[in-house]
């Protein structure tokens, strides 16, 4: 037995409840589904699910640095294809979301939107076929709020068992021990600004303090300011953050927010550490123009103005390009949260309307009472 295989056998024992779920999938023959998803170990049970119900499966990646090769060889083992793997370029990218088009897909399973927004900057024909779509990603549905999808679209990131556990604790939780693990450095007596205080940003700034962090918040929504006010937290602008903080951890989901006016406020010796769906919240691009050199395997540093500022995990999503993301256990919730949510684009989302819905109750509920049966 390999390593891989002993990790996928422990990966599965450890999901009961995703197992409960794919096992009372309908009859999925005639189910065209494509996926742009995080594609690592913990994928594969809803994967073979998926697959073992008689679904036509294509999977494609919404983060590069996230794909597991041995993951996806598990998954065309089952039946699934792919167009995916580990440093994918930007034109790979693109021709999986082509490869995508000719699949003719009826249903979508997306993190981030990527199929959605490639489909509607071309032909309406080109998306014909598509019935309904799930988005998982608060980035995504901003981008589809945008969008005004042909087609139904349900968001299941806003779900109690998804927000709320996910969002909330999990990542936060994940990239702390990643970011730990990759530089061999802890929070103790470090301060650590955290930009943006949504789920995620919450999540980050509980786990920072439990290992011994300083905690500092930016954010720009005044409301969103005062509930970290009323939490606890030091609430700075970023220009104040910045020159003070040892960690600088991006949590907001949008683009550039830590570019080359920001990267002249850092303090020398800094980290920036990116832990929103992809790595577009750090100017890579302006960062990139300043000499470096790879000191650690997740680890770059970068010479800007005399300082050393270090990147950690290339600027992605830490938790899953340099960690092992969610533990099994909250994973499962999340994963038959998915798959729950695939049944319900199959039984009943096609009489919706196109546009943007939150997945109804009915749909997941099952899902948290089998989690808290456990």
């Amino acid at each position: 037995m390999t390593d891989f295989d002993a990790r996928l056998r422990w990966t599965r024992a450890h999901m009961p409840v995703t197992r409960a779920i794919g096992e009372a999938l309908p009859d999925l023959a005639g189910v065209r589904l494509a996926c742009s998803m995080h594609l690592e170990i913990k994928m594969i049970p809803a994967i073979e699910a998926l697959s073992a119900r008689g679904a036509a499966v294509l999977l494609t990646t919404c983060n590069p640095t996230t794909v597991c090769d041995e993951t996806i060889a598990r998954c065309k083992a089952a039946g699934a294809e792919a167009h995916a793997w580990r440093g994918m370029s930007d034109a790979e990218l693109e021709a999986g979301l082509r490869r995508i088009v000719d699949f003719r897909p009826t249903h979508l399973c997306e993190m981030g939107a990527a199929i959605t927004t490639y489909l509607h900057a071309r032909p309406a024909e080109e998306r014909a076929s598509v019935r309904a779509a799930i988005e998982a990603t608060g980035s995504g549905t901003t981008r589809l709020a945008a969008l005004r999808p042909s087609y139904p679209v349900f968001n299941w990131d806003d779900l109690p068992i998804k927000e709320g556990l996910h969002n909330r604790h999990m990542v936060g939780l994940t990239a702390c021990h990643a970011f730990f693990e990759g530089t061999r450095l802890t929070f103790h007596g470090k301060r650590v600004l955290v930009i943006g205080y949504g789920l995620v940003g919450r999540g980050v700034c509980d786990a920072a303090r439990a290992y011994g962090g300083r905690v500092l918040v930016a954010e720009l929504d005044p409301a969103r300011a005062l509930e970290a006010r009323f939490a606890g937290e030091e609430v700075v602008a970023w220009n104040e953050g910045l020159p003070l903080a040892d960690v600088v951890v991006t949590a907001t989901g949008a683009r550039n927010v830590i570019a080359e006016r920001e990267l002249a406020c850092m303090r020398d010796g800094a980290f920036l550490l990116n832990v929103g769906h992809a790595s577009e919240e750090i100017d890579l691009a302006a960062l990139r123009a300043h000499p470096s050199e790879r000191v650690l395997p997740h680890v770059e540093r970068f010479s800007i103005g005399g300082r050393a500022i270090h990147l950690f995990a290339g600027g992605s999503m830490a938790n899953l390009t340099a960690g092992h993301g969610d533990s099994l256990n909250a994973f499962d919730v999340t994963l038959a949260a998915m798959l729950a949510a695939i049944r319900f684009l199959v039984t009943e989302a096609p009489v919706a309307a196109p546009g943007v819905h939150l997945l109804p109750r009915h749909a997941w509920i099952d899902v948290a009472r089998l989690a808290a049966q456990g």
